[in-house]
Order: structure tokens, then sequence, then C-alpha cells
């Protein structure tokens, strides 16, 4: 284990688990846990060792409610803010991740906490879970990736509804619309993910890591483009197997 203020790191044979550990506060995402976090996925990223990665949240009541306002609210100078994206870009971090990563997901589900769900690439819902981005009444944006990753997962018009209104979803809806992949019971939630994240480790790295890229790049090519990157990883595979 190492040691984090705001967030558990943990490693266990070829999988990585990442726990939000603020409950007190409902996991709020704060600038400690930001600078935590940046620290955290960048040694996912460079570990050979580490197959698949899982994140959840500590205690009962959140996987994480959203951005602690006290702190984000709090604007620093223009010049300031571009600094610090630039040296702790999180979100992009996230999404350059090679590694399989899964969200353990249980009650709020809100604002920056589903933002980091959808870096995840499956997200395993339990029957408590509830979901929403609440930043319209707070007279913001979604700031965290939202308005370009939720509606590459449930598509623009549901995107837009749960933005525009900032209404919850629960977990049978999530499932609907394919925010999910998955709604188990709570006690069920992190044996499931566990199970998963096993399966997945045990499986060829080179060849995960390769479908990761074909789809998660793909996606913002254009087809000709697409089919032409998975030739290349396939080759790609190929020669490994050699």
């Amino acid at each position: 284990m190492f040691n984090f203020e705001t967030l558990i790191y943990e490693k266990e044979d070829n999988v990585a688990y990442v726990t939000l550990n603020r409950p007190q506060v409902l996991n709020a995402y704060n600038i400690r846990m930001r600078d935590e976090l940046y620290q955290i996925l960048g040694a996912i990223k460079d570990d050979p060792e580490i197959k698949v990665a899982i994140f959840k949240g500590a205690g009962d009541r959140a996987f994480c409610a959203g951005a602690d306002l006290s702190e984000f609210l709090t604007a620093p100078s223009p010049t300031v803010a571009r600094e610090v994206r630039w040296q702790r870009d999180v979100w992009g971090l996230f999404l350059s991740i090679p590694q399989p990563l899964i969200a353990a997901l249980h009650g709020y589900v809100l604002g920056s906490g589903i933002e980091m769900a959808l870096c995840c690439d499956i997200r395993i819902a339990s029957e408590d879970a509830q979901f929403g981005l609440p930043e319209i009444g707070l007279g913001i944006i979604p700031a965290a990736g939202a308005t370009q990753t939720l509606p590459r997962v449930i598509g623009q018009a549901k995107a837009l509804e749960m933005m525009f209104l900032g209404h919850r979803v629960n977990a049978d809806e999530a499932l609907a619309m394919a925010l999910v992949n998955r709604v188990v019971p709570k006690a069920d939630l992190l044996p499931v993910v566990d199970e998963l994240a096993r399966q997945i480790a045990s499986l060829d790295i080179v060849v995960v890591r390769c479908i990761k890229q074909a789809v998660t790049r793909g996606l913002s090519l254009r087809l000709h483009e697409g089919l032409e990157l998975e030739r290349r990883l396939a080759s790609l595979v190929w020669q490994f197997k050699q």
C-alpha cells in the first residue's frame, strides 16, 4: 500500500486498486485528490506489471459526489489555472492509460464522479447508484470532460438532457442508456468487479492493450482511418506472436 491523504492505492498480483478515500464528505474531489490521482495514474501507466486497474469509493454512501466546490469555485488567476492544467491534466492522463480501467460505482456518482467513471472502460454499478451532472444548477458547465465523453457513451440527446436538466438517473436507467455495463446487488459489487479484473488480467496483455487502443482511438477517426489503425495493431499483435 502507498501513502496518500485522499486516496488508497494498492497492488495485488497484476491488478491495481484505487480507492477515493474521503468518505466523510462523500469522496468529494478536491485539489489534493487531483494531485494525488495524477501521481497514481502516472504510476499505473508506467508500471508494466499492472494489467488492469479498479477505481472505487470508500464508505457506504458514494463513489464520488462531485467536486469540492469550496475549493474549485475559488478561481485562481488565468495564468495559474493554465499552468496547473498543463502540469496536472488528470483527465487527459486518465484517457491515455493503456490498461483497461474498471469503475465500481455505488451511491452518489455525481459531477466529477461521473466524469471519472466515464474515463474508465467498463462501469459496474450497484443497485443504489445514482448518476447526475448538477453543474447547471450552480451556473457552471461540466468541465472535466463530460461534455465530450458522455455523448460518446449514451448519445447526444440523452447526454444533453442530463446536462440541461441536471436530474439524477438511477442504476436501472443508467443500464438502459448504456451508461453502465451491469447492475449488481451492492454486496456483490466489489467481488464482481474483482473477478472481472482478474479475468482480463489473465489474458494476453498486448492483445488487450491493442484492443483498447483500436476502439478508443478509432472512435475519433473516420471509418477508413479506424480500419487502418486496426490493421496496424493486428500486425503488431502478430509480430509479438512470432
